[in-house]
């Protein structure tokens, strides 16, 4: 048996982290939080998950900032980082995606608020693109 996908959530609303932390656990999961970009990125150094949910407007380290700094670092360039955040889709352009406005380096978008079902999906898929390591 393989052991659990570990997904990292990262919001400095706590309501909205345990809202997704227990939806992603309901789907199998294994879920760590940050409540901030700079907890973000030590947890990511510490012990890399395996994809990381991101909100953009945070205290501390915005998710912008967050996104650009773990693409470009060769050590964790590969997890998949789906932003998760109130700002509207038209802002932003994403890897699988094509609007002109706000670039990110991140994997997928999802507007806040996402069902349990779009989440669970983007993870799944973006997962499933994953080489086996």
């Amino acid at each position: 048996m393989s052991p659990k996908k570990r997904i990292l959530v990262v919001d400095d609303e706590p309501d909205h982290c345990a809202l997704v932390r227990r939806i992603l656990e309901k789907a199998g999961y294994e879920v760590d939080v940050a409540y901030d970009g700079r907890e973000c990125l030590q947890k990511v150094c510490d012990q890399p998950p395996d994809a990381i949910l991101l909100d953009v407007i945070m205290p501390e380290t915005d998710g912008y900032t967050v996104c650009k700094t773990l693409k470009a670092d060769q050590r964790f360039g590969h997890i998949p980082i789906i932003i998760l955040t109130a700002e509207p889709a038209p802002q932003l352009a994403t890897r699988f995606s094509h609007h002109q406005r706000v670039h990110t380096d991140a994997d997928d978008y999802l507007p806040k608020p996402a069902s349990a079902e779009q989440i669970t999906r983007s993870v799944r898929n973006l997962l499933d693109r994953q080489p086996p390591a």
